[in-house]
């Protein structure tokens, strides 16, 4: 039996370059590189270990984005995915997380059969850890999210996974179809295989428009967003430390009181 597998990946800006515009408080995205997001890196890895073990698996990588985003779905399909699709139109440009799921969940139903959607716990450009469930309820999927560990029984349609908790893990059972949500301790994600960049095609890649998913446009774009982001900055970097000096606790201990009296008064 084939798997059928829908993976939903999303390009985000390199946060470790990423600034913010201390003015307008928008991100300043000229220059900063894009990358495929960490958590969805995840989840697309432990797609292709079932493609490893079940090669007649089949895995397509659906995002949403700018034109560019196509890189994206080069990357994923470079690292062993079959297809990617990509919904990229002006009219769901300024999305929030609701917004994105109908665009997304609209992209899947026309994708139409599958057994496990995979995603990413949260994008590290807004860490909301939303649209993965907002999926899974519009297409009345049952769902598990910071999924740390996968198992699919013989049977093929049985899943068991660990979900990770503060103070330790759930362990649930559920049947496909589903929605998964991963966390970086699932797996160790791939990297692209020479081989596969020189086999992807172009029509590996499909770039719809809202209008080929049939979304209905008052649930999607800016307008109909109902989140909005009063201000968005980066934190003032931290005063030099105090050192304290002293040649044992007692004596160091001391002359931290001392400080504390001279600088508050106490």
């Amino acid at each position: 039996m084939a798997l059928k597998i829908i993976v939903c990946a999303k390009q985000v800006p390199d946060t470790n370059v990423i600034k913010i515009n201390p003015k307008t408080g928008t991100l300043i995205r000229e220059g900063v590189p894009s990358i495929l997001n960490n958590d969805d890196a995840n989840a697309l890895e432990e797609a292709l270990k079932l493609k490893d073990k079940y090669p007649d698996t089949h895995i397509t990588v659906v995002s949403m984005g700018p034109p560019q985003a196509k890189d994206l779905l080069f990357e994923c399909i470079a690292m062993g995915a079959d297809e990617g699709v990509l919904i990229s139109d002006r009219a769901v440009g300024g999305s929030d997380t609701w917004a994105t799921s109908n665009a997304l969940a609209a992209t899947i139903r026309k994708i139409g059969d599958f057994d496990i959607i995979f995603g990413g716990r949260q994008a590290i450009d807004g860490d909301t850890a939303q649209v993965g469930p907002q999926i899974a309820e519009k297409l009345g999927l049952p769902q598990v999210t910071y999924v740390q560990k996968f198992e699919l029984a013989d049977d093929m349609k049985t899943i068991t996974v660990e979900r990770n908790m503060e103070d330790g893990y759930e362990l649930i059972k559920l049947q496909t179809p589903c929605m998964l949500t991963c966390i970086k301790e699932l797996n160790d994600p791939r990297y692209m295989d020479v081989r596969k960049i020189f086999g992807v095609k172009p029509e590996d890649m499909k770039v719809w428009s809202a209008a080929d998913v049939e979304v209905d446009l008052d649930t999607v774009g800016l307008d109909a967003s109902p989140t909005n982001v009063f201000r968005s900055f980066t934190p003032a970097p931290k005063g030099k430390g105090i050192t304290v000096a002293g040649d044992s606790p007692k004596e160091m201990a001391d002359n931290l009181l001392i400080g504390l009296k001279g600088k508050h008064i106490i």
